[in-house]
């Protein structure tokens, strides 16, 4: 893996500052620790970090055609590149390297913004061809791999693998998006194109973004990609089995180049022991696998890793993980550059550091639950879409509405007596039950939190628009409907955004091959019914695992990452907690209710609520607004008062 940066003046030829170029290229140094470059030319310099995979030797980049004319920086893996140097080769273009990058360059020239649609893998570049004066970014399909742009007042274009890479312009405006502020606490992080801060946008998966100079306007990105969950004739289970084997096989298999030293994540969960399976049998060689242990039982799947790696005979690494790791986060707020509520972050990173110690390269099970349906809100959802079609909506709003304002909250109680969600999920419509169930908190949580002036700034906003944007272009099955929605939002937003952070933080290159675009498309066209048999989700992908792994790995109930935040805040976060809900930290920002976080604080240190989702979102929100306070501020607090080459 990679990380890029940029600056694109696009009104003028002017020099550009090399200075200010190298710091935001070394604000990414982690992300490529092993070589960097910069080019530079009239209103355009480009930059890059490069953690070396494959041409070790003649790889460096920016990389250039045959006659300088056109240029690339490139984070990521096109894992189709030797095919498409052939075909490039055959129509008269030159290579000089037996790198995937050189074929980015060629395929532009040939195809020009189609070139995407080539490319198999993960990856966000940046091209300039001077000839069309023309700047080409653009993200893979899922949004493996992430990048951030901002147009400045001044017309330049700032670009870069990560946030971090554009703060270190002092003229970008700081100023926090409310209504990211309001998605933030709705979702747990801040779902594309938009990020905390208004003046920086996410170029959405799947999307590409073309500016010429002199055009005066900063485009709207295009999309080049949609999955389309388009049935693709298989209905017999043995046949779906067979199929996801053999699909599955080869999307690892293309991931398994690499000229470093290569292994996996293993959590013995069904999605990154499916991955081991499959690597097992395509290796002549022990396969290095990873994971981590925890103390605590109800979140330690080592002994199921175990299982696996025995089975296989992989070369498996273990290493405990403090279950009271909360030293981590702050640090956590430096690596996303915004707030990030997802607590699971915190095992991923030790993961991660874990695995740097023996490869270079990881495959992971990332993608399973939203690909095969494996959330158990996915099931509820259905159930819930039951009751919604026999009872109408004018009944059910004001009925169920009343009852679950009236049901007491119970955190104490057993999950099958917490009916006050549920009743207030089927007062809803399909979207809105939906967001209620993937919000970390509710409407009423939020709007409690909030200050009065900043809920008239949000002008009526609700996160659950996300949702209703994607909707209105998903498939009408419910259960594919909210695939969707997932694969849109959750996906690239939380689970991928975290497993990059962590592992580019640690010089470590990971690969999703059931994130293989061409693998998920054909999953998505797959029977809702062979992903979601009653009580059973992922049921084709399983069901084709028989063979593989044990009934144990396969059909036990899910575990996942996870931390005790409740016991934390309660015992050695304690005054953490205190210091920075109650102190200047968060009240200087103007957002909230001091009042109401002051409650919030006595109810669940008191034991009398567990308010750990809201006091964790809080506590990374502050950590996060802390280390960048003296660059940004928010929308109330800015009303009260920042090698090279020649062509």
């Amino acid at each position: 893996m990679c990380g890029i940066a940029g600056i694109f003046d696009t009104q003028a030829r002017g020099p550009i500052n090399e200075e200010l170029l190298s710091r935001m290229n070394q604000a990414q140094f982690h992300r490529g620790p092993d070589d960097g470059g910069l080019h530079l030319e009239p209103g355009v310099g480009l930059a890059h970090r490069r953690l070396s995979i494959i041409d070790l030797s003649g790889g460096h980049q920016p990389l250039f055609n045959e006659d300088h004319s056109v240029v690339v920086v490139y984070n990521g893996e096109i894992y189709n590149f030797q095919g498409l140097a052939k075909e490039l080769a055959e129509a008269g273009h030159v290579f000089r390297t037996h790198c995937d990058t050189e074929v980015i360059v060629h395929a532009w020239e040939e195809w020009g913004e189609s070139c995407v649609e080539r490319f198999r893998g993960m990856f966000a570049f940046a091209l300039w061809d001077r000839n069309r004066e023309t700047l080409f970014l653009a993200r893979d399909r899922l949004g493996v791999k992430p990048l951030h742009y901002s147009l400045l007042p001044d017309g330049r274009l700032l670009f870069g693998s990560e946030i971090k890479a554009l703060l270190t312009d002092p003229s970008l405006p700081r100023e926090f998006d409310p209504r990211a502020v309001e998605e933030y606490f709705a979702y747990g992080y801040i779902p594309d194109p938009r990020s905390i801060f208004k003046a920086v946008r996410k170029l959405p998966p799947g999307h590409t973004l073309t500016l010429k100079r002199g055009d005066g306007r900063l485009p709207e990105p295009r999309e080049y990609w949609d999955v389309s969950f388009r049935p693709n004739g298989v209905h017999d289970l043995n046949e779906a089995t067979d199929q996801v084997i053999e699909r599955l096989r080869e999307a690892v298999r293309i991931r398994l180049v690499a000229e470093v030293p290569l292994g996996a994540f293993l959590s013995g969960g069904v999605d990154s022991s499916a991955v081991v399976a499959m690597m097992a049998g395509l290796s002549d060689r022990p396969v290095n696998t990873c994971s981590i242990s925890f103390g605590d039982p109800r979140f330690n799947e080592s002994a199921f890793a175990e299982q696996v790696a025995r089975r296989y005979g992989t070369s498996h690494y273990v290493e405990s993980v403090d279950p009271n790791d909360f030293d981590l986060v702050d640090r956590l707020a430096g690596l996303y550059d915004e707030p990030y509520a997802d607590s699971s972050a915190i095992p991923t990173y030790r993961v991660c550091e874990l695995a740097r110690k023996r490869v270079t390269v990881c495959l992971s099970g990332d993608g399973g639950d939203e690909s095969f349906a494996g959330y158990r809100r996915h099931r509820w959802h259905l159930h819930e879409e039951q009751v919604r079609s026999r009872i109408p909506q004018w009944f059910r709003g004001p009925v169920f509405g009343l009852l679950g304002a009236a049901y007491p909250k119970a955190d104490w109680a057993p999950q099958v007596l917490r009916a006050k969600s549920t009743l207030q999920a089927l007062a809803r419509d399909s979207v809105e039950g939906y967001f209620d169930s993937v919000s970390i908190l509710d409407n009423a949580t939020r709007k409690s939190l909030f200050s009065s002036q900043f809920k008239r700034d949000l002008q009526g906003y609700r996160a659950v628009e996300v949702l209703k944007r994607y909707a209105s272009r998903a498939p009408e099955h419910p259960l594919s409907r909210v695939q969707y929605l997932d694969m849109k939002t959750y996906l690239p937003g939380d689970i991928l955004t975290k497993v990059d952070r962590a592992s580019m933080a640690h010089g470590l290159e990971v690969r999703v091959p059931i994130l293989d675009h061409e693998f998920l498309d054909w999953v998505s066209g797959l029977s809702p019914d062979l992903k979601l048999a009653g009580r059973q989700g992922k049921y084709v992908l399983k069901k084709a695992l028989e063979p593989y792994l044990e009934t144990d790995n396969l059909y036990r109930p899910k575990m996942g990452f996870a931390v005790p935040l409740s016991d934390w805040f309660r015992g050695p976060l304690r005054e953490k907690v205190r210091e920075t809900l109650l102190g200047e930290q968060l009240s200087d920002t103007g957002l909230f209710d001091r009042k109401r976080l002051h409650w919030i604080v006595e109810q669940h240190q008191s034991g009398a609520r567990d308010f750990s989702p809201a006091i964790w979102s809080l506590l990374m929100f502050g950590a996060f607004s802390s280390q960048l306070r003296p660059l940004c501020v928010s929308p109330l607090a800015s009303s009260r008062i920042a090698h090279r080459h020649h062509p």
